[in-house]
């Protein structure tokens, strides 16, 4: 594994300068490591909701500043930390860096859309960063975070909490283990959420007096305030989410990345229903092809997500049960996994296979972990280095079938294009006035 990140972070280098990004040198002091008894200072953006829970994951830490857009989920978070400042405005914290000095890390949970800038100011800092999956709404704004957190030497984890799972552990051992043999195939499925829409919610006029609706919108082009955006709905829009590829890809294709130590496809091909011009399509699958590499055979990955489903596979193995999963097919035999089980089949390879000893030690949580490394200066497990070659390959899925449904890409990670107008052209993403990174 240690050889394909290395390559990939070379590649990743390399491509600031072919994109023009905004300048990715080391600003923020390299932290030392402190005081053991000391808990760690955080400021957390985003308290409700998925930021809640990882509030509630940091909670005995010391939570120095709180941050929403909206008041209300903004006065519920303040009863359960009194001593908290509270802000509406991430900017006014992480751009001063005398405000940055009484902090030692952040934790990012808001929408998609507005990922990047709090978390490349964070890294510019030197902070320490939490942010929530996918890394960000575009490969390029993934790409500068990597960069920025590797030249300032801040430790960073991305919130795919089910990697923690002693499920996860033991099927990376099964895989590694030869359980199936070698694997040529992977069929990744997430058949029981929906993040779509056919189309946009009516705009109703003015937003909640609680709701700093500027804010929430962020980097993109203003629009009236409509009900349905905040705050879940926005994952079913292309403005602020990815639907349900980018809301359940992380989670799902991080066991396939991490049991086969993927990195970059070297090609992909997506389709699903005509794309909507601002709305997630109900289903969609993409097929990707990753290289042979030392040991490793060349793979393909396929994704289904929504009310795309991979019916065939299932059928032949007597797994339509089955909802959510990743379904690992090898030479000898397959592997199908959600997040709490997995099951070996057929019956003649459960017979024949005997499971090897528990290798890879139990986590201490998602967040302990993060934390953990904050004290002793190392990387956790989905430290940026594995998680932006995650959330590319992501992302990905639907550059392509927004750009050029149903056609094969060539994907040059190096220089971070596929050479098709229509889907390079959603790499990056502008950024209005005042949320520029």
């Amino acid at each position: 594994m240690a050889s394909s990140r290395r390559s990939f972070l070379t590649a990743a280098a390399a491509t600031a300068g072919a994109l023009s990004l905004p300048s990715c040198q080391g600003s923020g002091p390299r932290r030392p490591p402190r005081d053991p008894s000391r808990p760690a200072r955080l400021m957390v953006i985003g308290v409700a909701g998925r930021g809640g829970d990882n509030l509630a994951g940091v909670a005995k830490e010391d939570i120095r500043i709180l941050c929403d857009v909206d008041r209300q989920h903004l006065d519920a978070a303040a009863k359960k930390f009194p001593q908290a400042q509270r802000c509406t405005d991430f900017r006014t914290i992480l751009r001063d860096p005398v405000a940055c000095r009484e902090l030692d890390g952040v934790v990012v949970s808001t929408p998609d859309h507005t990922h990047h800038l709090p978390m490349l100011l964070a890294l510019q800092q030197g902070l320490d960063l939490y942010g929530e999956k996918p890394l960000t709404r575009t490969i390029a704004e993934a790409r500068q975070l990597l960069q920025v957190a590797t030249a300032n030497g801040c430790v960073t984890q991305m919130g795919i909490q089910i990697h923690a799972n002693a499920n996860y552990r033991r099927v990376v051992e099964a895989i590694r283990g030869g359980a199936v043999g070698t694997v040529r195939d992977v069929i990744v499925f997430v058949n029981g959420t929906d993040w779509s829409a056919s189309q946009l919610p009516a705009p109703i006029g003015e937003p909640p007096a609680q709701l700093d609706w500027d804010n929430w919108l962020g980097p993109t082009l203003p629009r009236p305030y409509a009900e349905g955006f905040h705050p879940a709905g926005w994952r079913r829009y292309w403005a602020f989410g990815g639907g349900t590829t980018a809301d359940m890809g992380c989670h799902f294709m991080d066991l396939a990345f991490w049991a086969l130590e993927l990195d970059a496809p070297e090609s992909l091909q997506a389709d699903g229903p005509e794309p909507h011009s601002e709305c997630a399509p109900r289903g969609l699958r993409c097929e990707y092809a990753f290289p042979a590499r030392g040991q490793r055979p060349a793979l393909s990955l396929h994704w289904h997500g929504g009310n795309d489903r991979p019916n065939a596979a299932l059928d032949a193995r007597g797994l339509q049960e089955w909802r959510n999963g990743v379904l690992f097919v090898g030479d000898d035999g397959w592997l199908i996994s959600d997040y709490n089980k997995h099951v070996l089949g057929p019956k003649e390879r459960v017979a024949a296979w005997q499971r090897p000893p528990e290798s890879i030690a139990p986590s201490p949580g998602h967040y302990r972990e993060w934390l953990d490394c904050m004290l002793a200066r190392t990387q956790p497990s989905c430290s940026f280095a594995y998680a932006v070659p995650l959330t590319e390959t992501v992302l990905l899925a639907n550059v392509a079938y927004r750009g050029a449904r149903g056609q094969r890409l060539r994907w040059d990670a190096a220089a971070m294009r596929t050479g098709h107008a229509g889907a390079d052209a959603l790499l990056s993403l502008p950024a209005r006035a005042g949320f520029a990174g």
